[in-house]
């Protein structure tokens, strides 16, 4: 009779144990409920982005100058730069790809015969 009268405590303390699990999942719930409401609505097909009236913007290929870097007597910091580190740069004079010299591997700085 002793050991019987102790598992229908254990059984009920399961029970407890289950029904305080399914109220943290409900209150879970609907604490995330009420959060999605204050959200703000997604947007409508008008709120959208739009393409430009001339079309999508295309990839534009040129080769770029950077900027000179001002001379200094002190170690320039990034913040000191013009643009703050961002470096400008303008369109090249030469839109004309370089290409690797000719025996000459490109590779390392080895400057070797390349493979030939």
């Amino acid at each position: 009779m002793d050991i019987a009268a102790g598992r229908g405590a254990l059984g009920i303390g399961l029970v407890v144990v289950g029904v305080a699990v399914g109220a943290l999942l409900i209150g879970a719930f609907l604490l995330g409920a009420r959060i999605r409401r204050r959200e703000p609505a997604p947007p409508r097909p008008e709120e959208q982005p739009q393409l430009p009236e001339d079309g999508p913007v295309r990839e534009v290929r040129e080769n770029r100058e950077p900027a000179e870097i001002p001379r200094s007597e002190h170690r320039l910091t990034p913040h000191e730069l013009p643009g703050h580190g961002n470096s400008p740069s303008r369109t090249s004079t030469s839109q004309t790809r370089r290409r690797w010299r000719e025996g000459n591997s490109g590779a390392f700085g080895s400057g070797g015969p390349g493979g030939r």
